[in-house]
């Protein structure tokens, strides 16, 4: 049961990490998520 838990861990990091990275491949959508957070100041 351990080993399947973390299994399932590293999936979810796995799927976490690589939308990160496809949104860095996206420079629109970082400048319009840059410019969100910077109207919340």
């Amino acid at each position: 049961m351990n080993l399947r838990k973390s299994h399932l861990l590293l999936a979810v990091a796995s799927i976490v990490l690589a939308g990160v990275f496809l949104m860095y491949t996206q420079p629109d959508f970082m400048v319009q998520m840059a410019n969100q957070v910077w109207a919340c100041f």
